[in-house]
């Protein structure tokens, strides 16, 4: 079989298409990620977050009662992202679903105080919620975004 003689104009255009595509690629892997859903999530939870404190200050229970279920069950990350950052946990994955179920379970006992009209118990509730996010946070903010976002 004969093999035909490599054509240097050939040679410097594939040599040319070849550093151009790693070039592409490195600056493509030199960006910071685009956000994860999981930073939607936190925001919407913030939102219901804020307004629940509102609506506690203005005794609006009808409010705090419609925002706890959002708050206690709101949305995960697609499962493919799910992994990712299961994966990045490693054994702190139960720690963090700890935190998300103290979050949870405290977000319901809101709601149901906010439901009989009882103040005091959505207050101690609230309070319980947001001890709940401050230990995860203060937990795995720093890490979550260094890791996956590059910010330090």
């Amino acid at each position: 079989m004969i093999h035909p003689k490599p054509r240097p104009a050939h040679t410097a255009a594939l040599t040319v298409v070849l550093l151009a595509s790693v070039a592409t690629f490195c600056a493509q892997a030199a960006e910071p990620s685009a956000p994860m859903a999981l930073r939607n999530i936190m925001a919407q939870l913030g939102r219901d977050i804020q307004a629940v404190a509102g609506g506690i200050s203005t005794e609006d229970w009808t409010l705090v009662a419609r925002l706890a279920p959002d708050i206690a069950r709101h949305p995960e990350p697609p499962p493919s992202e799910k992994m990712r950052i299961l994966g990045w946990l490693g054994t702190d994955a139960g720690r963090f679903r700890g935190f998300d179920g103290e979050v949870h379970d405290a977000a319901v006992a809101m709601g149901e105080a906010a439901t009989r009209g009882d103040g005091q118990a959505v207050i101690t509730a609230f309070a319980k919620v947001q001890q709940g996010c401050l230990a995860c946070h203060q937990s795995f903010r720093k890490p979550f975004t260094e890791h996956f976002y590059g910010v330090r």
